[in-house]
């Protein structure tokens, strides 16, 4: 890995890209958050962040930008790391109470689900779990502005969130986690400065960076025909095995950090095209047992890919080149990978982090409903997801 350089002329300038929504990028754009809520006819947009963000100071920064732009603004931080309907029924109660016009989710994968969530159901007149990823798309929407403008504003290299259409919310009925969509929910914008995740701790720089890298390899695996998300998965893959180490290591270097950032933008559109039992798994982990899901999903790899990748040495192939790893092999990807987890300190079980034993047949039955679990290269049985499950309880790799 690291064997060359990032394209430091790139990452530290200014780029704005229309693919997959307008996205600006670049150290310091975040102080052009007015002007953007001007252009887009913004006066009283509902910032949302999760429950775990409220004194950090792009919070108050946030703010102040918009009260220097003359835009008034409100706060709802009752979101939690795997949002939850009952959070997202209070948070449309809160954007109607303030009568507000816009949506700003500002923080990671969790405030950025939540106020995509709260967007899809607070104007439109439609229950949230009628916007469930495998049920037909609402049509019948009420009014001319059924889904209020969102800007999304990153401030980790993981999850990909800012660039894409969908939320993965928490069923308090079910204890399950589900997929939320429709197609006309997009972000408006994407606010993508590199400068806020500097302060961004080692943990959750290595978690948050092997979510995006998940997304990368389970996105590329998916068995369909998609280059623009393909091409998206390997560029993804490079950057991040170019950044992610100085990321956690040299935590004040931006270059790295614009490398991560972009690497997790660019996994966000790999996994448009699909993700995989990884996803599945950590999902429904997430939901009974409100877990890191970067940590989760870092956990559960290896023994994904001890299953997954028999059969696909053309895919690890390229992902071993996109990744400078010398040894093409898919013995030697599942080498490298797990060289990775050990250096970033990730456990090697779930039960490290709070996941009993015995829940691991619920768990598999839980993902098997999971929308990713449709989307592995492979066709697991039951039988063969409840071994998953318990491998990654007692000993992942």
């Amino acid at each position: 890995m690291q064997n060359f350089k990032l394209n430091e002329e790139f990452l530290l300038n200014n780029q704005d890209w229309t693919f997959p929504t307008f996205t600006a990028y670049g150290p310091g754009r975040f102080k052009e958050i007015g002007k953007f809520c001007k252009n887009f006819k913004i006066t009283n947009p509902l910032i949302v962040i999760d429950s775990g963000s409220t004194k950090l100071p792009f919070i108050s920064d946030l703010q102040n930008l918009l009260s220097d732009a003359k835009i008034k603004s409100n706060i709802y931080s009752n979101i939690s790391p795997n949002p939850r309907d009952d959070e997202i029924d209070g948070g449309c109660k809160v954007f109607k109470e303030g009568n507000h016009d816009a949506i700003i989710a500002i923080g990671g994968g969790s405030a950025m689900d939540g106020g995509k969530a709260i967007s899809l159901t607070v104007n439109s007149g439609i229950p949230l779990w009628d916007f469930e990823f495998l049920d037909k798309v609402p049509r019948d929407l009420k009014g001319t502005n059924p889904f209020p403008k969102l800007i999304t504003i990153p401030t980790t290299a993981g999850t990909g969130a800012e660039t894409e259409v969908t939320a993965m919310v928490t069923d308090t009925k079910k204890g399950m986690k589900f997929c939320l969509w429709h197609p006309e929910a997009r972000p408006c914008l994407a606010l993508v400065d590199p400068e806020l995740t500097l302060k961004l701790p080692a943990n959750l720089t290595a978690w948050t960076g092997i979510d995006a890298m998940i997304h990368a390899i389970e996105g590329y695996s998916v068995p369909l025909f998609h280059p623009l998300c393909d091409g998206s998965a390997l560029e993804s893959l490079n950057l991040i095995s170019k950044s992610l180490y100085l990321a956690v290591e040299e935590p004040d270097n931006l270059v790295a950090r614009g490398g991560m950032i972009v690497g997790s933008y660019l996994g966000g559109v790999a996994f448009l095209k699909g993700l995989g039992l990884v996803h599945a798994i950590s999902h429904m982990v997430g939901a009974e047992y409100n877990t890191h899901h970067g940590l989760t999903n870092a956990i559960i790899l290896p023994a994904v890919m001890e299953y997954n990748l028999p059969g696909l040495e053309e895919k690890v192939k390229r992902m071993s080149e996109a990744m400078q790893f010398t040894d093409h092999s898919v013995d030697g990807f599942k080498n490298n990978l797990n060289q990775m987890l050990d250096r970033l300190k990730i456990p090697n079980g779930l039960n490290e982090i709070g996941v009993p034993e015995d829940c691991y047949e619920r768990i598999a039955k839980k993902s098997m409903v999971d929308q990713a679990y449709g989307q592995n290269p492979k066709k697991a049985t039951l039988e063969e997801v409840k071994e998953l499950t318990l491998k990654s309880i007692k000993k992942a790799r």
